[in-house]
This record gives structure tokens, C-alpha cells and sequence, in this order.
């Protein structure tokens, strides 16, 4: 399975992750992407790729020059986007979301890539609407809504569309620690939006003083990756290093790798939480499951006990991502009537699955695949059976088998 492993020791930011992305493009391709920003319809805007070294590592990095200027605030002149209809002007506070959507509209890119990047702003945007209490459509994008993010933004989406990897896996992200000075003032590091995009993500802090991820950066760390974790057992085919402005005693840089991971996925760590119950119905015990598995379980299952002074009772359990056993954990105290949830960490491995939609005759209907060698098996999604089994007045079983028998 072809896999990228981004390396967020140092953080992330826009300009970090689009020449870590470049580096793994043959040289070839990297004079064409370069081309390809440099035409995007945007007048005045200028993409360069440079060498950098930090701490003795040779990396790349990344300058968005507006008229001939690097500046993190740039006005947007009536006709800058070309074509008859003038673009709508960033007032002093950064664009709206309507303008950041009117910019990719009329950018060159394909459906896919501009789809990506309006997500990632979508991001943004609700991080900015929580943080300062106001509805999406008031939100001033700030830092985040100048064109140069814009351009990074877009680059990022490009190039992992160049990439195409299957997975897509992230280290624990490092935010930096201290204050930052924003467009509102003093904030403090991870900033108000990074922190809120960064939820349920695992972050930490450290010695270093400064912002070191970005809202652009973590918008598309969260956009983009399918799990954040430890490094997965994987033949590395490229490495490519994107490096920051700032200068640290630590190599200030994104690293990427990509390659080739086991048909197998390595397994990663997740929490198990149980308790025992004696005191509950059967219907009270399933609402509960149900809402744990609403609020993000991975499973939830009960196993009959026996307790002390001969009393027959339930153990429920409750496996979660490691980063969400206190989250969790608080829910099950909510939903059943333990006083106590015991937790403990296991590892697990994984097959790594597929899921692609077959149209039938009822509909469309997912299926689930996995592709290992010697362990080769697809399954129909129950909920798309039981609907046609539902419409048909159909065994279970039937609605299946001719669901799968419409693929053929």
C-alpha cells in the first residue's frame, strides 16, 4: 500500500508541508508543479522553490512572492484573478469565505484539488467562527485569509494529488509553546483556531518557544491524514524535507516519506475500558452502547459475569483511540451506573480495507475489501443490505447475495 508518513516534530505549516510534498516528486515534475502554481490565475503572484539548510540537513523551501514581495497582507486590485469579473477586495481585516470561494473558483485547478482546498478552509473557517463566538459567514480569515496561504493551501492539495498515496499517516503534532502575536493581539501557542483543529489530535508542547504549527498547517494535517501515531513499518522509496523560516537548535522542517507499507497495517495502540454491572436492564445496557458508539467508540460489547455474593452481571467494554479514554471513559460513567471504568492499553493489528460503491438496480450499496494475499474477502455494508432487504420484503441473506450479484 503506498503510504505517507509526515514528520511533525517541528510542527507544520503550509509553506513545511508543500516542500516536503515537492521533494518526493521526481525533478522533473517538481519544474512542472512549479509551472503549474505559477499559472494558476492569480496575477502578481510568484512560487519559488529554494535550497535550505537547517542544523546540516539539505532541505527545500518555499516563497510566495505578491509583486515581487513576500507579505503575509496583500489587497486583492479589481480584475487581480483576470477574466471579465473583478474579485472582491480584502477589506482590513482578511477575506470572507465567500471570497476565499470565489478565488478557487477562478483558479486553475482541477474539481478535485478545488474541492480539497474549499474543505480545508471550511476548516478554518469553523475554527474561527467557535473561537470568536460568530456565525461562518461573518468570519474575517485573518493570517489564514492572505493569498499566500491561499497559494499554500492549494499546493498542498496539489501535490497530494500528484502523490496519490493510499494512506496517509502523521507523528504526534508538535504546537510550540509561549504566545503568539496575531491580528487580534497576544495569543497564547497552540492559537485559538490551531487548538480547535486540531481536537482529538495528539499534540504537545515542549521547550521551544513560538508558534511551530500553523491553523493553515494543522487545517490540513487534520483534512488530510488518516491517523496520527508512530512511524508504521514501511519500505521508504523517497524523503523529502520542507523547512521553515525560523531558525531552532532543532532541524526547523516537516520530513516526509513515502513508500510501500505491509498489506497488513502494523497495528496501532488503543484503549480498553470496562466495568462491571449488576444493577441495570438490558435496554439500559444497549442505549448505552448505542451512545458510546455515537460518541466514537471503535466497539462496544458485553460480556455475562459472574460477581460476588453469586450475583450474575455484565461486563461492558469499551475500546476507544488512546488520546479519547478520558473522553470516553467520562461517558460511560454518564451512561451506565458503575462508579468506577478501568482502563488498559493493547495493541492491535489490522487489515487494511477498501471501500467502493457498487450502483444496483436498488441504489447504491458499499462494499467493504480487503486485499491481502491469501486473506482476500469482501463484504456487502450491512446497512445497504438490510435497506434493500427492507424495500423487498427479502431475507437478509438474499438482499446480499443480489446486491454482489449486480457488480458481475
Amino acid at each position: 500500500m503506498k503510504t505517507l508518513y509526515l514528520d511533525c516534530q517541528m510542527g507544520a505549516a503550509g509553506d513545511m508541508l508543500t516542500a516536503a510534498l515537492l521533494e518526493l516528486l521526481p525533478a522533473q515534475e517538481r519544474q512542472q508543479f512549479l509551472y503549474r502554481m505559477n499559472h494558476l490565475n492569480l496575477r502578481h503572484v510568484r512560487v519559488e522553490a529554494e535550497p535550505s539548510v537547517k542544523c546540516g540537513i539539505a532541505g527545500t523551501h518555499m516563497r510566495v512572492r505578491i509583486r515581487g514581495e513576500e507579505e503575509k497582507s496583500q489587497d486583492v486590485a479589481p480584475g487581480e484573478l483576470g477574466g471579465p469579473a473583478p474579485a472582491p477586495a480584502q477589506d482590513a481585516h482578511g477575506y470572507h469565505p465567500h471570497q476565499i470561494d470565489y478565488i478557487l473558483s477562478r483558479m486553475h485547478l482541477s474539481d478535485g484539488v478545488r474541492d480539497n482546498a474549499r474543505a480545508v478552509f471550511q476548516l478554518i473557517a469553523q475554527a474561527e467562527s467557535r473561537a470568536h463566538n460568530c456565525p461562518v459567514d461573518e468570519v474575517h480569515f485573518h493570517e489564514v485569509g492572505t493569498l499566500d496561504a491561499v497559494v499554500d493551501i492549494v499546493a498542498v492539495c496539489q501535490l497530494m494529488e500528484l502523490l496519490g498515496p493510499e494512506r496517509i499517516v502523521a507523528s504526534p503534532v508538535h504546537v510550540g509553546a509561549g504566545q503568539v502575536r496575531c491580528a487580534h493581539g497576544v495569543l497564547p501557542v497552540p492559537a485559538p483556531a490551531t487548538a480547535w483543529i486540531l481536537r482529538d489530535v495528539p499534540i504537545y508542547g515542549g521547550a521551544i518557544r513560538g508558534e511551530l504549527c500553523t491553523p493553515t498547517g494543522a487545517a490540513l494535517l487534520r483534512h488530510f491524514v488518516d491517523e496520527f501515531g508512530p512511524m508504521p513499518a514501511l519500505r521508504v522509496e523517497r524523503i523529502g524535507y520542507g523547512m521553515g523560516s525560523k531558525d531552532f537548535e532543532a532541524a526547523n522542517c516537516v520530513r516526509a516519506l513515502l513508500g510501500q507499507g505491509g498489506p497488513a497495517a502494523d497495528g496501532d495502540t488503543i484503549a480498553c475500558l470496562s466495568c462491571n454491572l449488576d444493577d441495570m436492564t438490558g435496554e439500559e445496557i444497549g442505549f448505552a452502547m448505542e451512545r458510546l458508539l455515537d460518541k466514537g467508540a471503535l466497539d462496544v460489547y458485553t460480556t455475562p459475569i459472574g460477581m460476588k455474593k453469586c450475583r450474575p452481571g455484565v461486563q461492558l467494554t469499551c475500546l476507544c483511540p488512546e488520546e479519547r479514554a478520558q473522553e470516553m471513559g467520562r461517558w460511560m460513567l454518564t451512561y451506565t451506573t458503575t462508579l468506577g471504568v478501568r482502563q488498559s492499553t493493547c495493541r492491535r493489528q489490522t487489515l487494511a480495507r477498501q471501500v467502493r460503491t457498487v450502483e444496483t438496480g436498488a441504489g447504491p450499496v458499499r462494499v467493504k475489501s480487503v486485499a491481502q494475499p491469501g486473506l482476500e474477502r469482501e463484504k456487502i455494508e450491512y446497512d445497504d443490505a438490510a435497506r434493500i432487504a427492507r424495500e423487498r420484503d427479502w431475507p437478509l441473506r438474499r438482499a446480499r447475495e443480489w446486491a454482489a450479484a449486480q457488480e458481475k
